[in-house]
Formats: structure tokens, sequence, C-alpha cells
């Protein structure tokens, strides 16, 4: 059964859950877990991946886009689908619905920032993993 965080930066502007997302994926990658971002805006992917290049001058995150990187060699994968279905420790979910593949991972975390509309979605995500029976935390980050 996973355990959901949701990690609501409340002084950030709308658009400042990539920036959480970059900070996340740098905390749990130091753990040696493997990440899988699910993200199935392609705009928005390709911003995540540029920022993951660049959100820190002494930051390195080895990340790629599926399909674009080797998975096997690739800590952090940006994916559109839930794929590869062989990566189930950490889900990111950067997506407005629940991904319908979160159940095989064992901890998600979802970034948020003050944009209502992502608030709202949140709202939902929270209902759907309580519907689950799935262990719910909220954590508020500043700055």
């Amino acid at each position: 059964m996973p355990r959901v965080d949701f990690y609501l930066q409340k002084n950030g502007a709308p658009g400042a859950r990539l920036r959480l997302c970059c900070r996340l994926v740098e905390r749990i990658l130091a753990e040696g877990l493997l990440i899988l971002i699910h993200c199935p805006d392609r705009g928005l992917a390709g911003q995540l991946d540029e920022l993951l290049w660049t959100f820190r001058d002494d930051s390195f995150v080895p990340h790629g886009l599926v399909g674009a990187t080797d998975a096997e060699l690739t800590p952090v994968l940006i994916s559109p689908d839930g794929t590869p279905e062989d990566r189930d420790q950490v889900l990111i979910n950067l997506d407005l619905a629940p991904p319908p593949f979160a159940a095989r991972f064992r901890r998600i975390c979802e970034p948020l920032d003050p944009d209502p509309a992502v608030l709202q979605a949140a709202r939902q995500r929270w209902t759907h993993y309580r519907a689950q029976g799935w262990e719910i935390s909220h954590h508020d980050i500043p700055r």
C-alpha cells in the first residue's frame, strides 16, 4: 500500500511546483531510490527536463525522458504514461488526475503550488487516495 505525501509551497507562485519537484527529486535521490515522474503534458515534461539540469548551480540530477534515455542507467525518469512498468519505488505525480498505475509504488509525492486549478485537482486526488485506504500526509514547504 503506497504512502502519499502532498507538498504545498504556499508562498510560491503558480508553476512553483516544478521547482518543488526538483527539490523533492534531489532529496529522494540522495536516499538511493529510483524515481518516476508522471508528466503526461509534453510541454511541462520538457520544462521539467530543462529545470532539472539548471535549478541549482551545484546540483546534478541524472534524469531523462522515457524513450530518450536508457532507463536502466537513469535513476530519475520523466514518463507520460507510467512506463517503465518495473519502476515502483517513488512516483512524483505532476498530472492533475490520479495516475491509474499509482498502486504499484511504495511512495507517491504530490508537489503543489497555490494555483487554484492545481489545488482543486489535489483535493480530488486526496479523496481518491483516501478511498483506496492509503496513508496520506500533508507538508507545508517554505520557499
